[in-house]
């Protein structure tokens, strides 16, 4: 009797949670998160030297919480020359003094922990800085250093002068290779001349790489995004890649762009060394039951991003970047267009694998500068009730866009390298201005007398975080209906339909079985639309629909009616729909117990008590 009272108080403590329960228990926290990118330089200065740093990050980081954030994630803040701003790296394990010092880290780590947020760090696996002790060694031929990058002997031309060992070209253009005079040897460099690239064919240096995951790991930190993976294996030959045909060469004002690269992406052996990757993150989760995510940034053909998923054999990244919506929309794309990125990728995911949308990273230009500002409440539709993941860039909440950077206010090394006549194209600098906080001078950056190390937004006294707060409908009030709208059930669980209802129309809808169903619709024309949904198959003919969470220029407000058979988008604008009075009330994963579902279960427990109790 005793073990019956046990298992009614069980049903009595639980009710009809426990199949929630259940279910939650293969629904990790990685695979609905939203994911927000911070670029540590540009988010907030907190000592007045024009750089953000940690403590910056920290003094905002009810922000985070404020906009529905599951976890940040930092771009490199590891001890670096600032070459390319972090991505090239002198110390892994030691965070650079622009952005404070290791206390300040466990104290961000801390603060965002006790608002519930976890925190990812960036891992650049392809090279390090030139001024890092293991390159100096190597260039010394110190073992076991001598061999951790890749160091080739020179070609002799008709002249007797010693050439690169063969046309590799960098990713920020001109050749790949730079002499070393003390080590009488070209250095391989896929990206800027002080980022030599690591030589994964040595063991030792693979076992240092895994230590430095596990280091951060060690620190409490949830996961890694892994930095530019299809180049940390070259073709053992030395191939010469193919220059692409000429016609098509002359345009590229990049050189890497003047050719095709089978020899330095994408071999085989990279997809198993994110195994081994995935492997290290493994070791943690047995020890505590806890998932460390890995993403890996991989700009390659499809065929090869979904190789980093893993296999039957193997397992990959929890999640490779879906660039998708980044590489094929334009502010020019129909309905057909968006139909096509979002189908292009669930469509060649493997069964069982989460997807992921990003619509911006401080690689390229940001939603408000490609599509224009109208579209910046519909591009976050998208990246926020898609089925899985979402990625944030800083500054998407509140539709920032690019500013203008001059050519002699040019810091980055590839729109450097490009010179004034093509830095326009190349340079990232557009889309890591500062954050725009406030209409303050500097945005509220940093304080008025420092200099930003890039210029502010010239906008930002009328577009900018307060500003937004303070309205009643913006960029940022949309965002955060849709970062709540993602605690869901539907949104997390449900199954997805999207369709093209007319040439510049697209729709999609997340439904789940005994839940609201939501419904997104966007007019991604330059005209206004008539929307008809009722040729739509799974939906009811004469269906009224409620206003969940309209973009800033739509014509319509939250709680608006609709009906299936006829509406007008205004355009450029989006609205999420859904098909109950009041949604807010099933919002959550929990389903609350009704007072008669508890009369049975409260009469048993009186039953088995009074048992007890006369038969001590």
């Amino acid at each position: 009797m005793i073990l019956l009272l046990l298992n009614l108080s069980e049903h009595f403590t639980n009710g009809n949670k426990t199949c929630v329960k259940d279910e939650e228990k293969s629904l990790e926290w990685w695979k609905t998160a939203v994911y927000y990118q911070v670029y540590p330089r540009s988010f907030k200065d907190s000592n007045g030297d024009g750089i953000g740093d940690l403590k910056g990050i920290e003094e905002k980081a009810e922000h985070f919480k404020d906009i529905g954030v599951d976890c940040v994630w930092l771009s490199p803040i590891f001890k670096s020359p600032m070459a390319d701003f972090g991505y090239d790296i002198s110390d892994y394990n030691m965070i650079d003094p622009v952005y404070g010092t290791m206390d300040d880290f466990i104290s961000l780590q801390k603060k965002l922990q006790s608002l519930g947020i976890k925190i990812i760090l960036d891992f650049v696996p392809n090279h390090s800085s030139d001024e890092h002790e293991w390159f100096k060694k190597s260039v010394d031929k110190i073992m076991p250093y001598k061999d951790y990058y890749v160091w080739r002997d020179g070609k002799c031309d008709d002249n007797s002068s010693i050439t690169p060992p063969n046309n590799w070209q960098s990713l920020f253009s001109n050749s790949a290779w730079t002499w070393n005079k003390k080590r009488e040897q070209y250095y391989l460099h896929q990206f800027d001349r002080k980022q030599p690239d690591l030589n994964y064919r040595n063991k030792d240096l693979v076992k240092e790489m895994k230590n430095n995951l596990r280091f951060w790991l060690d620190l409490g930190v949830d996961g890694y995004r892994v930095d530019a993976v299809p180049f940390l294996f070259e073709h053992p030959d030395f191939l010469d890649d193919i220059r692409k045909p000429e016609e098509l060469a002359k345009k590229e004002k990049n050189t890497y762009e003047q050719y095709y690269h089978p020899y330095t992406m994408d071999l085989d052996e990279t997809y198993d060394m994110i195994s081994q990757f995935r492997d290290v993150m493994e070791e943690y989760k047995l020890r505590d039951g806890k998932t460390r995510v890995m993403i890996t940034e991989a700009y390659t053909s499809m065929e090869n991003t979904m190789r980093y998923y893993g296999d039957e054999t193997s397992l990959g990244a929890h999640m490779p970047f879906n660039f998708g919506l980044i590489d094929r929309l334009n502010e020019y794309s129909n309905a057909t267009k968006f139909n096509e990125a979002i189908n292009n990728w669930l469509d060649n995911m493997p069964e069982g694998k989460c997807a992921n949308w990003v619509i911006g990273n401080h690689d390229n230009p940001r939603v408000a500068t490609r599509f224009g500002g109208e579209m910046v409440d519909a591009m976050n539709m998208l990246n926020m009730l898609l089925p899985g993941a979402a990625f944030t860039y800083m500054g998407e909440e509140i539709g920032m866009s690019d500013t203008v950077i001059r050519w002699e206010q040019t810091v980055d090394p590839r729109g450097r390298n490009a010179g004034p006549d093509g830095f326009r194209t190349l340079s990232r600098d557009p889309a890591r201005s500062p954050y725009q906080w406030n209409a303050s001078a500097n945005a509220g950056f940093t304080v008025s007398s420092s200099k930003p190390w890039l210029p502010v937004n010239p906008n930002y006294w009328k577009l900018n975080l307060d500003a937004q707060r303070k309205q009643h409908c913006s960029h940022y009030t949309v965002y955060k209906r849709l970062a709540k709208l993602r605690k869901t059930r539907t949104v997390q669980r449900g199954s997805f339909d999207g369709r093209e209802l007319s040439q510049w129309v697209y729709a999609f809808t997340r439904s789940l079985p005994s839940a609201e169903t939501y419904l997104v619709v966007m007019n991604v024309g330059s005209e206004d639309e008539r929307v008809d949904l009722s040729n739509w198959p799974t939906l009811e003919k004469d269906q009224t629909w409620l206003v969940h969470t309209p973009s800033v220029n739509s014509q319509y407000s939250i709680g608006y009616s609709l009906k299936t058979n006829g509406f007008t988008l205004r355009p450029k604008s989006a609205m999420v729909l859904c098909n109950k009075r009041h949604p807010s009330s099933s919002s959550s994963t929990t389903p609350s117990i009704s007072p008669s579902s508890l009369v049975f279960p409260v009469a048993m427990f009186v039953v088995a008590l009074s048992f007890i109790l006369a038969n001590p």
